[in-house]
């Protein structure tokens, strides 16, 4: 089902998901300073969490990626994938600029919903190529969940 190891390909799906993150950091470098001084609900993970969580979860989605990209099925069926994929990493990306950079916490909330739709069905469909790539983005979905709350939370608290 999958091809020999591809470097080109192992590099561009490393590359698309750590340099939207890259980029999200250099607009939101003052973020975890923010959210230590947001009230936030109960569960709340200090600062510190977060670049370690979501370093871990950019991995998954690069290999995820990976998965697809290097897959032997129909260019069609791999298209699909790539627009749910690239589409999803938008709404993320922008969610950290909505919810940082404008402090727009309910809107964030409604934005993360949608992105948690999204990340719903890019499972989905990269399950229609590859089982272990969607498996792979379980954990981005339950933390995207986790985050949902915590995005609610701030919301009604601030």
């Amino acid at each position: 089902m999958f091809k020999t190891l591809n470097l080109k390909k192992l590099i561009l799906s490393f590359l698309i998901p750590f340099g939207v993150a890259f980029l999200s950091e250099i607009l939101t470098k003052n973020a975890m300073e923010e959210y230590a001084n947001l009230a936030s609900p109960p569960l709340s993970p200090p600062g510190v969490v977060f670049p370690i969580v979501w370093a871990v979860l950019y991995f998954l989605m690069s290999l995820s990626l990976y998965g697809i990209a290097n897959s032997t099925a129909l260019q069609p069926k791999k298209s699909l994938c790539y627009l749910i994929f690239g589409l999803q990493l938008f709404f993320n990306f922008a969610w950290t600029i909505l919810f940082f950079v404008f402090g727009l916490h309910t809107f964030s909330a409604v934005w993360l919903t949608i992105l948690i739709a999204l990340i719903i069905l890019n499972i989905l469909a990269f399950y229609r190529i590859s089982k272990a790539s969607a498996y792979m983005l379980i954990p981005y979905l339950l933390w995207c969940i986790f985050a949902l709350y915590l995005n609610i939370g701030i919301a009604i608290l601030n």
